[in-house]
């Protein structure tokens, strides 16, 4: 069959589909078991056509109505993180790939601006931290600012601020992405600029292996952050087939998703700053012995590297090349054997 004949024989009912949601429990099974068929023959017909791309959202959309019924909490988190959040993440690929690029940008300018005008460094971070590092450096103690006595309390601090920013992004969405395009700009630049303050003292490998240990996590955290504030400013300018207001709330409800599951990435890259860094930071104090090999630093920032690319990225491409739908004959048995 001809692309435009499955489209035409199947469009009245995949738009009813798309609007009006079934309070049947029974209908609603009907209708994922058709659209499974549907996509079934799409993929294997016109598997790079929008058709397709179409019908799996929509399928995608009806599981996760049903998948959220389920009574086994446990199993619930477990699939949400394994299943849900990544495949929800395929459709804002794009999105990512534009707010890293922006926010790498962002850091650049920081770096090639400070290089050229010593006096940045310290209008964007503030005369006062600037003075405190300069002095660590010329002590022998480049690192000493992570020395903070009371971890728990530079634990919870950076965690609280990490959301904040975060949040922050996201609320940015509401202006149509402008004002969460200045906190990456904002938070770009200060990157690039304190990279550079070390790099300028000889000490940009002894920063990374330091610094990088949280700040992998960190950093990564606040592009995803950037992105749910994009994520819904594209709902309200980019519609597509929905209606405005039905775009909206499908993008604020994925962002917010987004925005709520990077929570724990938070509260780890703060955990890692204020016990870990802190503990990496003596390894370069000439004063003092002890300290963390730099074979520690490596597997923790290699590590949280591999695992923030393989979730974000690798993992949802996966699943999508899969099938699309969760391994889907395995799942639909057991989706409808629980609510049936």
């Amino acid at each position: 069959m001809r692309e435009a004949m499955f489209i035409k024989k199947n469009v009245e009912k995949w738009t009813q589909y798309q609007q009006k949601q079934s309070a049947n429990p029974d209908e609603t099974a009907e209708r994922f078991t058709t659209l499974v068929d549907d996509l079934s023959y799409a993929k294997t017909y016109y598997p790079r056509s929008k058709v397709t791309r179409w019908i799996n959202s929509m399928a995608a959309d009806i599981y996760q109505v049903i998948y959220k019924n389920k009574k086994e909490k446990i199993s619930r988190i477990f699939d949400f993180w394994k299943y849900e959040l990544p495949l929800t993440f395929t459709k804002y690929h794009r999105i990512l790939l534009f707010t890293f690029i922006a926010f790498c940008l962002f850091v650049a300018i920081g770096a090639w601006a400070s290089m050229n005008d010593e006096e940045l460094v310290s209008s964007v971070l503030g005369p006062g931290y600037v003075a405190t590092t300069e002095e660590n450096i010329a002590r022998g103690d480049p690192f000493g600012i992570y020395k903070d006595d009371n971890q728990f309390s530079m634990f919870v601090y950076i965690a609280l601020n990490n959301i904040r920013v975060a949040f922050l992004t996201f609320i940015g969405g509401f202006t149509l992405g402008f004002f969460t395009l200045k906190i990456l700009w904002s938070n770009g630049i200060m990157l690039g600029c304190f990279q550079q303050m070390f790099f300028a003292h000889g000490l940009g490998l002894q920063s990374i292996l330091t610094i990088w240990i949280h700040g992998t996590i960190e950093i990564i955290s606040i592009v995803l952050g950037g992105a749910s504030g994009f994520i819904l400013a594209n709902g309200i300018l980019f519609p597509g087939t929905y209606s405005r207001m039905e775009s909206f709330k499908r993008g604020a409800k994925d962002a917010a998703k987004l925005l709520i599951c990077l929570v724990p990435f938070f509260i780890l890259a703060s955990f890692f700053e204020s016990y870990v860094t802190h503990l990496m930071s003596r390894t370069y104090d000439t004063e003092t012995n002890g300290g963390l090999p730099a074979w520690v630093s490596f597997v923790i920032l290699g590590g949280s590297l591999v695992f923030m690319v393989f979730y974000f990225v690798v993992w949802p491409i996966t699943l999508k090349k899969r099938g699309l739908l969760f391994k889907q004959n395995n799942i639909i048995q057991r989706l409808f054997s629980k609510n049936g």
